[in-house]
């Protein structure tokens, strides 16, 4: 079997998961509510010091409930340039809500505070409304970097200055609270509303959930329904998320420390730039620089060597730790990549 760099996304459910799963007390979830269910939004709400959480099948549908909850067709969102939800959803915000989206900053990941207030529209019948201000922590396209605390804290300030609320799009929350050691309910005060997928690097094999006071669950379940995500004994995939959640955000700490080592080793190799020092959590961004080789190329061949990865742009390859990968798994990585590059 290869080795995996594509994503977090690849992980498969652990022995304690497949045991919770045959194991799960469930219910009809729509109808009379899955008591697994229930316990998991319980857990979930809990680590993410929100009132409340609502249980999902992707991030995608996490966030975009989340939008749907706080908007109306015609409305403007403000996010960062290559925010998961405006650059990897599908158009949904426009799509599924009617909305426009502002977007700042660049590949960094970082926009500020003051771009933020400069973007919020005026009260002006010609201007759509400034309805949410999205945060994504990590950030994925930036390589995993974790956005600083000030800045967040600075941009919810704006926001909520003006009377709008700040949605966080924490699908690697837990790789940033690893990476930290910063508390993911001192992420989210600043946030109104927070999305946390459990299939990436917790390892869970379905599953998101979204999280926010009583009144924003209780409009985020009628969008929820629209976009088709009210599941029936959903607490089969719930069990699992449980354990997920319970045992797998400590150990991200390995996943942190194998990317910096895929950065280093492969860093070494010429034709091939990376820096350890960069890598600030599960992802490793490396680029190919030889002229008239791209990143897609040098992907596919390292696929040839039994090793997956993704291009996330002409030179760049992004490389993805995870729970199903190990020091063996690295070093199959550096050996492809010494053998392609050569």
């Amino acid at each position: 079997m290869g080795a995996d760099f594509r994503s977090d996304t690849v992980t498969r459910p652990s022995a304690a998961m497949r045991a919770a799963i045959l194991e799960a007390e469930v219910g009809d979830d729509v109808l009379d509510g899955d008591p697994t269910v229930r316990l998991l939004e319980e857990e979930a709400a809990a680590w993410l010091g929100k009132e409340r959480a609502l249980f999902v099948p992707s991030g995608t549908m996490a966030n975009q409930v989340a939008l749907g909850a706080w908007t109306r067709p015609g409305d403007e969102i403000i996010c960062q340039r290559w925010a998961h939800v405006t650059t990897y959803e599908g158009g949904a915000a426009g799509f599924l809500h009617g909305l426009q989206s502002m977007t700042l900053g660049g590949r960094d990941g970082r926009m500020s505070a003051a771009e933020v207030e400069e973007a919020m529209r005026p009260d002006f019948i010609h201007c759509p409304k400034t309805a949410l201000v999205c945060l994504e922590q990590t950030h994925n396209v930036a390589g995993g970097v974790v956005v600083p605390m000030e800045e967040v804290s600075a941009i919810s300030a704006v926001a909520r200055g003006r009377g709008v609320p700040v949605h966080l799009d924490g699908a690697r929350l837990a790789n940033a609270v690893v990476a930290s050691g910063i508390p993911a309910a001192d992420w989210t005060v600043h946030a109104d509303s927070v999305s946390l997928c459990l299939s990436k690097g917790l390892g869970a094999p379905v599953g998101s959930v979204v999280a926010g006071d009583a009144a924003f669950i209780e409009r985020a379940m009628r969008v929820r329904k629209r976009l088709g995500g009210w599941m029936r004994q959903a607490g089969l995939l719930a069990a699992a998320a449980r354990v997920a959640l319970a045992e797998n955000v400590g150990r991200l700490a390995l996943d942190h420390a194998l990317a910096r080592e895929v950065a280093e080793r492969l860093g070494r190799i010429d034709g091939l730039e990376a820096d350890p020092s960069l890598v600030a959590t599960n992802i490793a961004m490396v680029t190919v620089d030889r002229e008239g080789l791209s990143a897609a190329r040098v992907a596919e061949l390292l696929g040839e060597h039994g090793v997956q990865v993704m291009a996330m742009g002409p030179q760049v390859l992004r490389f993805v730790t995870h729970l199903d990968l190990a020091a063996g798994d690295v070093q199959r990585l550096e050996e492809a990549a010494q053998a392609v590059m050569a």
